[in-house]
């Protein structure tokens, strides 16, 4: 059977692990083999499984913080605008801003921006959190292969379950299988597309 015709009869193997201990061990060997389109399931998180994944870490924190540092830039830019007394907008569109002394405090003012700078960097550093968390994982999506599949059902459960995709350049139909088998699981199961 030629690599291309297997790649079109199957998504993928699953193979079956019980023990987290199992299927840590099994995801170095996997990770070792060279292969690139693969995925752990688990019903829980498995301590130190990331690592033996070899998963890079994620961008996520960092694209947070430029977006928290983007809310507080908002906040400055915002109450500088609406306090200053008067601005030539991109010198076509004269503003006075909206000038309110309170007991002869300074207009622009430090310690009365900070409630309005915290406020927008929360909200901003959430919603990009969220987006990002959306796009960083290819969110939403509607249907995965391994979805179909009645045993793997047992992810969230009791089971735990390696998955290696047809897509991988390292895949072949009687490689991969003798592969995964070599790993001691308790069943391996052809994916569907």
């Amino acid at each position: 059977m030629s690599q291309s015709s297997s790649r079109e009869k199957i998504w993928g193997y699953a193979a079956e692990f019980t023990t987290p201990a199992a299927i840590t061990q099994a995801a170095k060997k996997v990770a070792a083999a060279g292969y690139r389109w693969w995925d752990c399931h688990t019903p829980f998180p498995v301590h130190g499984l990331d690592i033996a994944m070899g998963v890079k870490p994620t961008i996520l924190p960092i694209i947070v913080f430029f977006g928290g540092l983007t809310g507080t830039l908002v906040a400055i830019f915002l109450q500088v605008f609406t306090n200053s007394l008067e601005v030539n907008l991109w010198a076509i569109v004269p503003v006075i801003g909206y000038q309110f002394e309170v007991s002869g405090k300074p207009l622009i003012s430090g310690p009365a921006f900070v409630p309005v700078m915290f406020e927008l960097t929360v909200l901003l550093s959430a919603l990009t959190t969220v987006g990002s968390m959306f796009l960083l994982n290819g969110l939403p999506c509607l249907y995965h292969p391994v979805l179909k599949s009645t045993k793997l059902a047992r992810i969230t459960d009791d089971r735990f379950y390696i998955v290696i995709e047809a897509r991988d350049p390292k895949f072949t139909d009687e490689a991969t299988r003798s592969f995964l088998d070599s790993l001691g699981p308790e069943s391996i199961e052809p994916l569907e597309p």
